[in-house]
């Protein structure tokens, strides 16, 4: 291949090489110019990455066009020897062997013979060289047309008898083979070096053995440079220990990739069997494709928000890019199947026929004239403002009258999906916002869920039990329920695990509870209370016979006919077997009767039986409940007084005795604060007026009272039984007994004024129940007889009283002369 000549720059560049340090404590080896086997003068070659050895073969390419002629030339004229040096790190220029300032060379490389040289153009040269000895560039004679060194040529010394260097080349040699047990790759290498008797010439070995690593082209360039042997096989020793805890590292990450690959190849068989099973059976499509399609179609078919369509969106490009075996599919994939299974834009047609819901709640419920009343209005304003929503119905009242099937019913009357969720007992705010995605297990809450049940936006939603609800350090559910009753709120209610709005202003609310108290204030103000008072006596009749036999007579597998119940056979169970407000353990008690019938059908002995109020015993055994009222009242110190509990109405027996002592006080039966209070004000009563109620003035000077409220293991507290508390006491010191037909409840004051109390519609329904003829109440409670049915009404007689002697001439009678009108005049003088 011809090349043109080019010359070279008529004065030569002086550039003195940098001095090597030399290593302390080894004598450093003699700098021999050996000119009669290299020339004096060579060619510069620079090279990039790492440096070249003395003593190995390697290809070299050059691309720059002056030194591709000079080498042609060099290489026709049997000149086989240049001179090979590293380029320093950073320099411009990435080609292999690109022409390079001297600047940018380092000062000690290697000469190297020209083997084979090919051209395969006019630019670019392919050479194979094998390298001999390291070799210092003492100046650079020439930078253009190419770079020209004066050399000098560092020759290792004869150190094969140096016991420290054969053991430094015996620990070289171990640490290579520690290498190759770990990586097999360096077996060559290791045979190379034993091939060529390496131990015997300690320099060679610590040159190739430094070739043989990955250190950076610094680390070898510095062993390079390291013209002492001890020095140099120390540089190495330190190159193959971090070689070998790479390797190491290496290898228990390749363990580690051929575990996770060897699990991944075998699902991917399995999965690929799985998916020639299912074509096999003609399932078209299965896996991450099928799910996706599934999960489109099933959001084109729904109305979703905005926001929602878009994470729609976001999330079913995820699904799309997630292999199925990652955890994160089936958080993504659950997570869409909740989006979409949500009733967006799904609503049910209200029935809006004020006769029909009237007729729908006169069959499903007896009594409760004003709850249905009530319930009727709200209809009436849903059809003339053209829909449902506004107002969130609280139902109160004792177990068993009936609140959770009257939300069943408005929803039948409306025509509406019903769904029940209990809250008792929840303490979790996430219960009901539901948990975030990042945790496992994570859920929507119970709201999301039960609307996911119902399968619209606008079904009657009844949250039961709404004043057992719980707080502790997981939250407060009943903050968290305040923006789902709030219609103003709950239009935009965000589930923590959906995290996008979702319309809940279109669902009717329906929250039941037995009492008030325990319900925050924030939330009974978001909704319109609703009290669900006991039934009468009459009343459980007429549900017994309309409605709890027919049931209990379905449930045991009776036929109509088979069984019937006489009015006073029902009646003897309600007074002799229940002391119930609702209907309960009424249908307990039927049931009983029924399932006693069923046996003696079933066993041939009977074809129809009618249950008389004579036999009520022997199917139900002796009574729980006797009128004990007239028995316990007969002796002085007992009152009867009307209690409330969240079951509904009860009568407290309140007894007086005394006993002989120093003006000692005594309370029991598990007392609350102030109904302590109230019995004390009660004794100050009594005490202050002995001489106008016919007491001994000195009575109380050497006696104990001691006042006991049986039933001691159930909790009592409230001021409304004052006056039965003086009653009882003013009975025991006139040795006089109460009226045992008079009732009485009322808070006192020391002045003897009787102040009004709750639960007046509850407190005479137990009255009757127990049998009382007459009740005592506080005047100012007289607006709550007219919650009282007709025929309680016309049954029991009222007696409204501003002060506590009038309870007292109720109670002992008139006969006994107690002047009420002597008492209040008393009061006055001494006021």
């Amino acid at each position: 291949m011809a090349a043109k000549k080019k010359t070279a720059s008529s004065e030569p560049v002086d550039i003195v090489g940098e001095a090597l340090p030399e290593s302390a404590g080894a004598a450093a080896p003699a700098l021999v110019l050996a000119r009669d086997l290299y020339p004096e003068e060579l060619p510069v070659i620079p090279v990039v990455g790492r440096p070249m050895f003395p003593r190995l073969n390697a290809p070299v390419v050059i691309d720059n066009p002056e030194l591709v002629t000079l080498l042609t030339e060099r290489f026709k004229a049997k000149q086989k020897y240049v001179a090979v040096v590293l380029r320093k790190e950073g320099a411009p220029g990435a080609e292999p062997a690109p022409q390079a300032p001297a600047e940018e060379m380092y000062r000690v490389g290697v000469v190297a013979e020209i083997l084979q040289a090919s051209q395969p153009n006019e630019n670019v040269i392919h050479m194979l060289v094998a390298t001999h000895e390291r070799l210092r560039i003492v100046r650079f004679t020439s930078e253009k047309p190419v770079l020209m060194a004066q050399v000098e040529y560092l020759l290792d010394p004869d150190m094969s008898d140096n016991a420290e260097l054969k053991a430094y080349s015996i620990s070289v040699v171990q640490a290579i083979k520690g290498l190759v047990q770990l990586n097999p790759l360096h077996k060559e290498e290791l045979a190379l070096l034993m091939q060529h008797g390496s131990l015997s010439e300690p320099g060679r070995l610590a040159d190739i053995a430094a070739a043989l690593t990955t250190a950076t082209a610094e680390e070898q360039q510095a062993v390079l440079e390291t013209v002492n042997v001890r020095d140099r096989l120390d540089k190495v020793l330190v190159l193959l220990h971090k070689e070998i805890n790479i390797s190491r590292i290496q290898v228990k990450i390749g363990s580690q990739v051929e575990e996770r690959i060897s699990k991944n190849q075998r699902e991917f068989f399995l999965r690929e069997q799985l998916r020639a099973i299912k074509k096999e059976l003609g399932i078209e499509k299965e896996g991450k494709a099928s799910e996706v399609d599934r999960l489109l179609a099933r959001a084109a078919e729904l109305k979703l928000s905005d926001e929602a369509r878009e994470r729609f969106d976001e999330e079913i490009e995820k699904l799309k890019l997630i292999e199925p075996v990652s955890p994160e599919f089936s958080v993504t994939r659950n997570y869409l199947d909740w989006l979409t299974a949500l009733p967006w834009g799904i609503f049910t047609q209200d029935q809006m026929d004020l006769k029909r819901a009237a007729k729908l709640l006169d069959e499903d419920h007896y009594g409760l004239e004003d709850v249905k009343e009530r319930i009727l209005e709200f209809l009436a304003v849903g059809i003339l403002t053209g829909g449902i929503s506004g107002s969130i119905l609280c139902f109160v009242g004792p177990p068993g009258v009936g609140k959770t099937s009257l939300g069943r019913s408005i929803a039948r009357a409306l025509g509406r999906e019903f769904i029940r969720q209990s809250l008792g007992g929840v303490h979790d705010e996430a219960e009901i916002r539901g948990h975030r995605r990042t945790y496992i297990g994570a859920m929507p809450g119970r709201i999301i869920q039960a609307i996911r049940r119902a399968g619209t936006r606008n079904p009657v939603f009844m949250l039961d039990e709404v004043d057992k609800l719980g707080a502790d350090f997981r939250g407060d559910p009943s903050s968290a329920l305040l923006e789902v009753l709030d219609p103003e709120q709950n239009r935009e209610f965000r589930d923590n695990y959906l995290d996008v709005p979702f319309d809940l202003s279109q669902v009717m609310f329906i929250t039941t509870a037995n009492v008030l108290d325990t319900i925050p204030a924030p939330l009974r103000d978001r909704m319109e209370i609703l009290q669900l008072s006991g039934y009468t006596e009459e009343e459980k009749v007429a549900i017994g016979q309309q409605y709890l036999v027919p049931r209990q007579l379905l449930e045991n597998g009776l036929r109509d006919g088979e069984v019937t119940f006489e009015g006073d056979a029902l009646r003897r169970i309600i007074r002799e077997y229940t002391r119930e407000a609702g209907v309960r353990e009424l249908e307990r008690q039927i049931g009983a009767v029924c399932r006693k019938v069923a046996t003696r059908i079933a066993e041939g002995s009977a074809q129809h039986v009618t249950v008389l109020a004579d036999e009520v015993p022997s199917y139900l055994g002796k009574p729980d409940y006797v009128f004990e009222v007239a028995e316990r009242t007969q002796i002085p110190g007992v009152a009867t007084g009307l209690a409330w509990t969240p079951s509904g109405g009860d009568i407290l027996f309140i007894e007086a005795t005394k006993m002989k002592g120093s003006k000692g006080f005594t309370l029991t039966g598990q007392l609350g604060d102030v109904m302590r209070e109230s019995a004390q004000a009660a004794l100050s009563f009594v005490r202050a007026n002995t001489r106008l109620l016919g007491i001994d003035e000195d009575a109380f000077s050497n006696l104990d009272i001691h006042l006991h409220v049986p039933a001691g293991a159930v909790p009592k507290d409230g001021p409304s039984a004052g006056v039965a508390m003086a009653t009882a006491i003013a009975s025991v010191m006139k040795e006089h007994p109460v009226d045992g037909e008079v009732g009485m409840t009322g808070e006192i004051t020391l002045r003897g004024l009787v102040l009004p109390v709750g639960g007046i519609k509850e407190k005479v329904l137990a009255a009757r129940r127990a049998g009382l003829k007459k009740v005592c109440l506080p005047r100012r409670n007289e607006k709550d007889l007219d919650e009282l049915p007709e025929d309680v009404r016309e049954e029991m007689q009222f007696i409204l009283v501003d002060r506590v002697e009038q309870v007292f001439d109720v109670a002992f009678g008139n006969s006994e002369g107690i002047q009420s009108a002597q008492i209040e005049k008393e009061q006055r003088r001494t006021e």
